[in-house]
């Protein structure tokens, strides 16, 4: 009998309800059984906000796990990964991605217009606290960290201290608690962090058999958007507080399938908010992404970035997708 895969995966309800995903559909296109082998990453032990904790925090034990192959695949919330790659290691699929926006989970079913002056939001990213406070609303935002039934809990359970939270809309999705949301946020009013809602299939590159296997999960055109969006952010050079967003959506053009992609970069405060949209062929979602921030650049906003620290290239930390 064929040994199964080993598949390495954080070890919170989110992590491995999507490592079980792409674990039953590998096993679906090839036969090949795959097990789930626990990995504990740093930035599940640590108790710090996410922007805070460092480069490819929850990403880094993973990766070493492949290279000292105690493990033969990794499956990462794509939006995690630092945009550098790591050396020996290859992204073999992309899967097709779940819906990339934002989800406002409020009391009394509001929606985030129905909010009222002062209410108290949560969330973990930078990107969603600059956001919300460019809509001038007036809410009273909160740094939160956790898992989605601990954020949730912060808003439905016998003790919530909040009036909303702000979360990945995929994550929700992944776990079956979509019933909770009462809003699916607009990418207007709130865009996307640079590949939410992707997953990156991760093994080592000298492994081609595994890297040929992997293959079949790809999707094209969500790898393509993925692409653009984090080559914008590779090319920003975003620090790791940074708040920059990002969303590639592929639509049938004139000539053919392009991709429109849109990118942001927002001041911590939500004063000062550049946004700009950008088209292309998917053959050039890395040069569509090179471009518009280019553009981005051009406006000002090395300046805001510059705000926040600029860690240079391949160190972006947008923190995990729940």
């Amino acid at each position: 009998m064929t040994a199964p895969l080993r598949l390495g995966t954080r070890g919170s309800a989110l992590a491995m309800a999507q490592s079980g995903h792409v674990a039953e559909a590998l096993t679906a296109a090839t036969g090949r059984p795959v097990e789930l082998v626990e990995v504990v990453t740093a930035g599940d032990r640590s108790t710090a906000p996410v922007h805070r904790l460092g480069v490819g925090v929850f990403v880094s034990a993973l990766r070493d796990a492949l290279t000292a192959r105690e493990i033969d695949f990794a499956v990462h919330s794509y939006k995690d990964l630092p945009t550098a790659g790591a050396p020996g290691l290859h992204i073999a699929a992309v899967p097709q991605r779940q819906d990339p926006r934002d989800a406002l989970v409020a009391r009394d079913g509001r929606t985030l217009a129905e909010l009222p002056p002062g209410a108290r939001v949560g969330t973990g990213a930078l990107r969603r606290i600059a956001q919300l406070h460019a809509l001038g609303m007036q809410l009273e935002v909160t740094p939160i960290r956790g898992n989605v039934d601990t954020r949730l809990g912060r808003v439905l359970g016998p003790g919530a201290d909040l009036d909303a939270v702000v979360l990945a809309r995929a994550g929700l999705a992944r776990l079956g608690r979509t019933d909770v949301i009462t809003e699916t946020l607009d990418p207007m009013l709130m865009l996307p962090a640079p590949a939410q809602g992707a997953l990156a299939v991760e093994c080592r590159i000298d492994d081609q058999d595994l890297v040929e296997l992997l293959g079949v999960l790809d999707h094209a055109p969500s790898r393509a958007a993925v692409v653009a969006e984090r080559a914008l952010l590779a090319t920003l050079e975003a620090g790791c507080s940074a708040p920059v967003a990002a969303y590639g959506e592929l639509a049938e053009g004139d000539a053919g399938e392009e991709i429109y992609l849109r990118g942001a970069v927002i001041s911590p405060d939500g004063t000062r908010d550049l946004r700009l949209s950008r088209t292309g062929t998917p053959a050039d979602a890395a040069e569509i992404g090179k471009a518009l921030a280019a553009e981005l650049l051009e406006l000002g906003a090395d300046s805001i970035l510059g705000q926040e620290g600029h860690a240079g290239p391949g160190t972006q930390q947008f923190g995990s997708t729940e």
